[in-house]
């Protein structure tokens, strides 16, 4: 019998974030659909996975990746399809496909090449709720989620509790963490486009706008993973400060954190956590650019990781 194969790819998930929304680096195809960058693991010119991981980032959009670290492994048969371009892969390889996280303070400059900063809440609309509940999630994702669940017949019980877990609903509290398990619970649904692409299924007819943006191969999964692994780590290591500028106000870093988590805190309890941590010194200098009177600039504690002192920033929701 004839051995499959195998092919490694790199995928990384860049982001950067600020008051407005979190972004990630993404390419585009032939025809103009949004993925991560990627490419193939060359055994013989890459020393390690990460190596090569930056090399292709660093080709295909012009940045250069500081904070990294290795997210998952994908490999499951039939979710790498269509196969993102691996250069000269073997024919009928099966994908592996090992993801990165990486962070950093700014959206440098990439006009220069085909890619560009994208609000990741286009390719996940039900994540956002800094505004309260989506409407989408009520009028659009639980009737469907509701007649998929209906439609299993003994197991109808099983997949409705599903849905209530992942997306809170009736009276299930909203986790945001679980942002991989709301979407694959939208592919196994049927819901994701990226399902009717791989095993050719109809989608039931909902707004695009509710189903949010697909991306190449299985990257908005890799995404997805990539943002609850984010949202959970913020909350127990310093990593939010890879995202801020050297100097920042209290009110920047709280957006930030808004902003990946995709809900609001409360402005008083979330300032009296950050004191108590011990993670940021105030520098006795004032700005007046975010409006309103001048608030005082602030750094992170490099010296608290010297200390051993690790812990994350409290998210005292709103």
């Amino acid at each position: 019998m004839t051995a499959t194969p195998i092919a490694v790819g790199l995928s990384a998930v860049i982001v950067a974030a600020d008051g407005k929304a979190p972004y990630i680096l993404t390419t585009r195809d032939a025809d103009g659909a949004a993925g991560l960058p990627h490419g193939r693991f060359d055994p013989k010119g890459h020393r390690t996975f990460e190596l090569g991981l930056r090399e292709w980032v660093h080709a295909q959009t012009g940045f250069e990746p500081g904070y990294v670290e290795q997210l998952y492994t994908f490999g499951d048969l039939g979710r790498e399809l269509p196969q993102a371009e691996l250069g000269d892969a073997p024919s009928g390889a099966r994908l592996i496909s090992v993801g990165y996280l990486g962070l950093t303070p700014e959206r440098t400059d990439i006009s220069a090449f085909d890619a560009v900063w994208r609000d990741w809440y286009r390719h996940f609309p039900w994540e956002d709720h800094r505004n309260g509940r989506p409407d989408l999630i009520d009028t659009a994702l639980a009737p469907a989620l509701r007649t998929w669940s209906d439609a299993s017949g003994k197991n109808a019980a099983h997949r409705l509790s599903r849905a209530q877990l992942a997306f809170g609903l009736d009276g299930q509290p909203w986790i945001e963490e679980r942002t991989l398990e709301r979407y694959e619970l939208l592919y196994e649904a049927g819901l994701a486009p990226e399902a009717t692409r791989d095993s050719n299924r109809k989608t039931p007819s909902l707004p695009s706008a509710a189903l949010g943006e697909p991306m190449i191969s299985d990257h908005r999964r890799i995404l997805a993973t990539a943002m609850g692994r984010l949202r959970g780590k913020i909350k127990y290591r310093p990593v939010v400060f890879e995202l801020m500028p050297d100097k920042f106000t209290l009110l920047q870093l709280q957006q930030v954190v808004e902003s990946i988590l995709g809900q609001s805190l409360h402005k008083q309890n979330f300032r009296r956590a950050l004191n108590h941590s011990n993670l940021v010194i105030g520098l006795g200098v004032f700005t007046q650019a975010t409006g309103g009177r001048p608030a005082e600039l602030f750094r992170f504690r490099h010296e608290a990781l010297r200390e051993g002192h690790l812990p994350g920033v409290q998210t005292p929701k709103g």
